[in-house]
Parts: structure tokens; sequence; C-alpha cells
């Protein structure tokens, strides 16, 4: 068989990556910091996805082997791929509805909170970013200044506000997703294919776990991190996780 044409695909994919590890470094330690401040703490690290493919990075940072055990997804399966999608579509445009997810989970005051949506205008993004601060939580915003920036002031996705998630947050990490997402052009083919928005949003997922534990170790903090649950004695070595948290994460 020949070689592979992606497209540019995976180096394009990369180069995203690559543009977030070197320009968004000062950003994602500054989160880290938060992070590890909530577990030094003794306090859940909540995630928060604004709708349709942007939940998904929630659930990769959730009782994931070699994540953080304090995780708590906001989750809400009405705005997630999980849902049909004309109707998760509609929900992520409803002004409110974002809202009253956060006042269901009951964040409380320097709570922090991990919002991610690469486009960062939608009535589910905004108003559940507004809400977390009207609660005194504090805002880890992962999405694109593109999507913010490029979109047209009017247009219909938008918020009634106008506003932009990174307007709410205190640490701002940009993806670089570009407006449309998709980056692969095929001669003959009008529509691009290929998103990269949740290859990016998944390493960014990875590179905030990492810096945390980082900066938990050099404050001489032992972080929670979860075992392979399907690896032998990880139930056991998760076992007192488990007991600690599950009273306190309701997805668990």
């Amino acid at each position: 068989m020949g070689k592979l044409n992606d497209f540019g695909y995976v180096d394009n994919a990369f180069a995203n990556i690559r543009k977030v590890v070197d320009e968004q470094a000062d950003n994602i330690q500054k989160a880290a910091s938060l992070m590890a401040d909530a577990i030094a703490n003794d306090r859940l690290i909540s995630v928060y996805g604004g709708g349709g493919h942007t939940t998904l990075p929630m659930g990769e940072m959730f009782f994931r082997a070699g994540g953080l055990a304090n995780i708590n997804p906001l989750m809400e399966t009405a705005l997630s791929v999980f849902n049909q999608s004309l109707k998760y579509l509609e929900l992520e445009r409803t002004v409110n509805f974002g809202a009253s997810i956060i006042k269901y989970y009951d964040i409380k005051q320097d709570d922090v909170v991990i919002i991610f949506h690469n486009i960062g205008i939608n009535p589910a993004t905004i108003d559940a970013a507004m809400q977390i601060k009207k609660q005194g939580g504090k805002i880890i915003a992962v999405a694109s200044s593109y999507w913010q920036n490029e979109m047209p002031k009017d247009h219909f996705i938008r918020h009634p506000s106008g506003k932009n998630l990174f307007d709410f947050a205190d640490v701002c990490i940009d993806d670089y997703n570009p407006v449309g997402d998709a980056i692969v052009n095929i001669p003959g083919l009008d529509t691009p294919i290929a998103p990269v928005s949740n290859i990016v949003d998944f390493t960014i997922a990875h590179l905030l776990e990492i810096e945390t534990v980082r900066q938990c170790v050099e404050r001489g903090i032992v972080p929670p991190v979860w075992n392979s649950a399907n690896a032998p004695g990880g139930d056991e070595k998760n076992a007192a996780y488990l007991t600690k948290y599950k009273p306190r994460i309701k997805m668990l």
C-alpha cells in the first residue's frame, strides 16, 4: 500500500498543539496554580463544556487513568453529543440554560471551574460563566480567540450580551481553533473536513493536569491521581479516592 496522504492534517494539528505549548505556557502554569491551590485546600476542580463536542474534554479529564481524582464534571447530557444533535444544538443556544446547570452543581466562593468551549460565544457558555462569577467561582477558560474576535457581533449564535468567554475568565488559555474547525481541503470538494478542536483541547486538558501535579509535588503535596481500574491492583489503589470523592462528585 502507498503512503497515506492526510493532506497536512497531522502536521497542522501538531503545529496547533506546538503553538499552544509555545505561546500559552504562562497561562497553563497560572491555571495549574489555581488547580494546585484547590488540591491543597481539599477542594474539587470542576469542568464544564459549553455544548456538543466541547463537552468531550470534560469526559477526558474525569475518572481517567493517570488523571486527577478530584475532577468534578458539571455534566448535563442535554448539552452533550449523547443527546440528539439538533436538540443539543438548540439547547446550547438557549439563554439561561447554562446558568441552571451551574446552580444545580452548587459552585461556591473560590471554587475553580475549567470551561471548555472553543467557540466561546454561545448562550450555554456565557450564561454558565456569568453564573459562576455570581457564585464567586474562578474560571479557567479554554477557547479560541479567533472565534471570539472574528464572529460577527450580531451573529445569531452569540449570547444576547455580546460577551465572549474570555471576558469572564481569571485565566484564558487560547486553543487557536480556526473558525470552522475543519482544517483539510480535498481538491474537488468545497467543504473542509477533519476538525482539530478536540485533539488540541484534550492536549490542553492533560497539560493542565501534568503541570498541576508538578506544582503539587514541588509544594510537598501528594496529588490525588487515579490508577487504571483495568490494570492489576487498580481498584484497590483507587478505593480510598472513591470513598473520599463519591459523596462529593455527583457523576461518581
